[in-house]
């Protein structure tokens, strides 16, 4: 069997596990044990019970929430009435504190003292008894003035009930001397009362009852504090007035005695002014005592209120704790009711049970062939126990065998021979290391006489090198010097042609400023030439606008003429002079249009090799105007070809002016290339060339429009009837006739024109031959000015490389400065590194001195440790014969210690099966026969070999980690659910952390 665990352990297992799994953290899930349902055939009926469970479950929270409710009521009604008495004892105290403020107003009024001044302006609380006003007496009586009465005042009060004053009388002690409340003023006090009054003060002091608690209830609890200490500070003042009334009304007293004495005739009035005068005496010493005893209660009130404030605390502790206490009782109380309603059912269940086995038929047979059964069962166990009896023996015998020999080599290893240590690996393995470390220490002594010889050689070198390098730093130095002497040899030399180029440059600059006016007014010169060219140019495109308009109306006779070949020839004669006439003027109108497009041409030409470059809006404007032409020429080459078709002079024209716009095209080209570059001045020159130009192709535009509108008026003529051209032949030879005149009229003009035309054209050739000398003299300017700024720049390029190979030279200097710095502090370096050495060369030289003087001492040492290793073995040998005598002792306490438990053990057993024999002696006595306590018994068992999670399989599963058994099916479904956790104990498990079992 692989499960031995006995019924006790069985039964203590769950303290057990508690205690194996102390380490683990404390549960948050609360385990609710299953409840089975039983066998269920569909799913209706198992709705049924589980709603029945519900119902209970429901039924049972519903009588603890109302055994709750109750307890609350109670508490509830228990808090009303501490709230009633609470109100009713503030009301009484505030009821009787206000009746000692007016008990002490009215003594005070009856001392003469002031009370309004005193009084608050604000009373915290409403007095709850009023009194009526007191009108002092017109003739008080002379006991009154001479002693203060001691006046004691009883307050009955009921509830609902009007508060009661009732004077009582004061005795004098050592006297007959009384006073009674009988005077007037008392009785208007206390009598003067009627019914009504008395209900109208009861009314009030209900009013004034609930407003005070009202108010008390709606204030703050530091509110209440400072109207209570207010009201305190007002009848401790009052008090004390009292007091200061009272001394001053002795001092009158006394006064008065003194004076009474040598005046005083009257014996009786001695006796009584004696009297007096020792009840006086007697009341003063109890005022004294009175307020000793008050400054002795002030201080136990202090330090009452000291514990009071450490007692409230302590009570806010208590009532945590017994609010805590009062949660955890209410909880204990819903679980004892729990408990009471399973403990019902369960003996519910047992009384069913037992009606049932008891009403079987055949039970007595049953109950002794069961008895029979475990007779026979408890005589194998008790075979077996004894054989597990004798095992235990044995193996108790072995486990005192492995003690004795545990605590014998626990001793041993306390206690180790000599060649048992020198045996060891640790000793071997320190002895080689020691065997190293003085070989190690051999070779350091070999080298550290190297290292000096190696610090000679190296001082010997060091200082040789420093030598070296001082002379090449000698030899650098010198080499710099003469490198600067030239450097600055250059630059003063740099500076004198620096100095002559700027002299050439001023110079330069004033030339051109003197020619500034003279460029200045030819430049007016020639926009006033510009100005006149155009005027003269509009003269002349109104003449010849003229002269079209002349060209026309001949060319429409000509038409009419050459239609109607029956007019005489007179007409023809007519018609072939003015033909001729028309020809000539066109021809020479062409000649004049060629030369000036020739001229033209030649200064467009000249333009653009005298004037290199223009300016970009200049010739962004140049370009569009040649674009409109660009259309213009190839507006009218479409019309031309759609008119004149079949003229071949108007296509030798056209060809004509398609070669002179290519080539004008070419040339402003060029000019587009050249224009970038010019100076504002050429840009003018530029402008009113290209402004001219474009006047003059205007020109032969207009003239190319006048043919083509008299081709296009010949064309109409054609068409017109030939009725209408004889009548109008004769009309218009008449016309002819006056046109001949007009035209010679004309002609003569002309020619006039012809010739102002060309006085102006000489003139304007003339200008333009003295522009092209300025503007030759301005590119002469121009290029001495370019040579000059080629010779500045060159100038300027030479100054910066002189500059540059200044700096280079400067760099160089730096970086042989740098060298030498470095070599500098390359130098210092070995010094600190040769100062280094001597220091470690010193105090190598003293560790070794150290060193020796150690080994000195380790050598003393080592005899010193040798002999006492030698005083130390006889000391060994008289502890280990100790040491046998106690390992003996140890063996046998130990085997005896062994035994004890073991007996111990065996009492626990025996003990716990007399337990077990007891009950079962017992349920034998309570029941009414062996049956039911066999049953019971059986039924015990099977309970404990049943699983506690589902209360139906039996215990094949155990946990290892804390050894309690389950069914294997609720383990299962617990790991594959991922509920990794010990039901009982919550401690957590594995995959290998439960094994199957098989109890037999």
């Amino acid at each position: 069997m692989t499960s031995k665990r006995s019924i006790s352990e069985t039964s203590s297992s769950p303290n057990q596990g508690a205690s194996s799994s102390a380490g683990e953290p404390p549960s948050k899930k609360v385990y609710v044990e299953p409840y089975s349902i039983g066998a269920v055939s569909s799913q209706e009926e198992m709705d049924i019970k589980v709603l029945r469970f519900q119902n209970k479950k429901l039924v049972e929270r519903l009588d603890i929430r109302s055994v709750l409710e109750n307890d609350l009521r109670g508490q509830i009604e228990r808090l009303h009435s501490r709230q009633n008495t609470d109100e009713y004892v503030l009301g009484l105290m505030n009821q009787y504190w206000t009746q000692l403020e007016e008990d002490l107003r009215i003594l005070l009024e009856r001392f003469r003292v002031p009370v309004t001044e005193t009084k608050p302006a604000v009373v915290s609380f409403p007095p709850i008894v009023s009194f009526p006003p007191i009108k002092p007496d017109p003739e008080p009586s002379p006991e009154i003035k001479t002693e203060p009465p001691n006046i004691k005042q009883e307050v009955k009060q009921e509830p609902g009930s009007e508060v009661k004053v009732e004077p009582v009388e004061v005795k004098g002690h050592g006297s007959d001397y009384r006073m009674e409340g009988s005077d007037d003023s008392q009785e208007r006090l206390y009598m003067d009362s009627d019914s009504k009054d008395s209900i109208k003060d009861e009314k009030k002091a209900n009013e004034e009852m609930t407003s005070f608690l009202a108010m008390m209830s709606s204030c703050d609890q530091t509110e209440i504090d400072l109207r209570l200490k207010e009201r305190c500070k007002f009848s401790k003042e009052a008090v004390s007035r009292l007091l200061r009334s009272f001394d001053d009304l002795k001092s009158r007293q006394e006064t008065f005695v003194k004076d009474m004495a040598v005046t005083e005739s009257e014996q009786g009035l001695k006796v009584v002014n004696d009297q007096l005068y020792e009840e006086n005496k007697r009341l003063t010493d109890m005022m004294a005592s009175v307020q000793e005893k008050h400054r002795e209660t002030t201080l136990k009130y202090t330090g009452y209120s000291d514990k009071l404030v450490s007692v409230e605390t302590k009570l806010a502790e208590a009532h945590n704790q017994v609010d805590d206490l009062q949660y955890d009782l209410n909880r204990a109380k819903q679980r004892v009711f729990k408990l009471e309603l399973l403990l019902e059912e369960s003996y519910t269940k047992l009384k069913t049970a037992t009606f049932i086995g008891g009403s079987g038929d055949g039970s007595g047979g049953l109950a002794s062939k069961q008895l029979q059964s475990i007779v026979n069962d408890l005589e194998e166990n008790k075979d077996l126990a004894s054989s597990r009896l004798n095992d235990l023996e044995k193996l108790q015998e072995k486990y005192q065998d492995v003690v004795k020999e545990l605590e014998q080599s626990k001793m041993n290893v306390k206690l180790l021979p000599e060649h048992v240590i020198k045996d060891t690996a640790t000793y071997k393995c320190l002895q080689s290391q020691f065997s190293v470390l003085y070989k190690e220490a051999q070779e350091m002594k070999s080298q550290t006489e190297d290292a000096r010889a190696l610090l000679q050689q190296t001082k010997k070198t060091h200082l040789r090198q420093i030598e070296q390098m001082e002379s090449d730093e000698l030899a650098c130095q010198k080499k710099l010097r003469t490198e600067v002497m030239q450097l600055e040899d250059n630059l003063a030399q740099v500076q004198k042609e620096y100095e002559m180029l700027r002299i050439e440059f001023e110079q330069n600059l004033a030339a051109n400023e003197q020619a500034g006016p003279i460029n200045r007014e030819l430049r007016h010169l020639v926009s006033s030439y510009q100005s006149h060219n155009a005027q003269l140019k509009g003269e002349i495109s109104r003449y010849r606008r003229k002269l079209k308009e002349a060209q026309v109306e001949i060319a429409k006779l000509k038409t009419e003429v050459e239609k109607h070949a029956q007019i005489s020839n007179s007409s023809t004669h007519l018609g072939g002079s003015a033909s001729s006439s028309l020809g000539s003027s066109s021809g020479s109108g062409s000649g004049s249009n060629n030369s000036n497009n020739k001229d033209a041409n030649s200064e467009h030409k000249e333009g653009a090799h005298d004037q290199p470059k223009r300016d970009d809006h200049s010739h962004h404007h140049h370009h569009h105007h040649v674009d409109e032409r660009k259309d213009k020429d190839r507006g009218r080459e479409d019309r031309g070809k759609d008119g004149m078709k079949n003229e071949t002079e108007l296509v030798k024209e056209l060809r004509a002016s398609l070669k002179k716009a290519q080539e004008s095209q070419k040339e402003l080209k060029l000019l587009l290339d050249m224009y970038k570059g010019l100076a504002k001045e050429q840009r003018e020159k530029a402008q009113i060339m290209s402004n001219e130009r474009k006047a003059r192709m205007e020109i032969d535009e207009l003239q190319k429009r006048i043919r083509h509108l008299e081709e296009r008026e010949r064309q109409e003529s054609r068409k017109m009837a030939d009725d209408d051209a004889m009548r109008k032949i004769r009309a218009l030879e008449e016309g002819i006739h006056q046109l001949q005149k007009k035209l010679a009229e004309k002609k003569q003009e002309e020619e006039a024109l012809l010739s102002e035309m060309d006085v102006t054209g000489q003139a304007f050739e003339d200008m333009q031959e003295m522009n092209t000398r300025l503007l030759q003299q301005l590119r002469e300017k121009d290029d001495a000015n370019f040579k000059l700024m080629s010779e500045r720049i060159k100038s300027n390029q030479i100054h910066k490389l002189l500059r540059e190979e200044k700096d280079v030279l400067a760099d160089q200097v730096g970086t042989l400065q740098t060298q030498v710095d470095a070599q500098n502090q390359v130098v210092r370096k070995l010094e600190e590194k040769e100062r280094i050495l001597q220091t470690t060369l010193s105090t190598v030289e003293k560790e070794l001195t150290l060193r020796q003087q150690a080994m000195d001492m380790h050598k003393r040492k080592a005899m010193d440790i040798a002999q006492q290793a030698a005083d130390l073995k006889l000391k060994l040998d008289k502890i280990d014969g100790t040491t046998e005598e106690l390992q003996r002792l140890v063996k046998e306490k130990s085997s005896a210690v062994e035994q004890e438990n073991h007996k111990f053990r065996r009492a626990q057993e025996e003990c716990v099966s007399l337990k077990r024999k007891v009950e079962r002696y017992k349920r034998m006595e309570l029941a009414s026969s062996a049956d039911e306590v066999l049953a019971e018994e059986v039924r015990s068992l099977k309970e404990q070999l049943t699983c506690p999670c589902c209360k139906k399989g039996r215990k094949d599963v155990v946990l290892t980690k804390c050894f309690h058994v389950f069914c294997f099916n609720c383990i299962k479904t617990r790991y594959e659910t991922r509920q990794r956790k010990c039901p009982k104990c919550n401690a957590g498990f594995g995959a290998n952390d439960y094994h199957r079992i098989w109890l037999d």
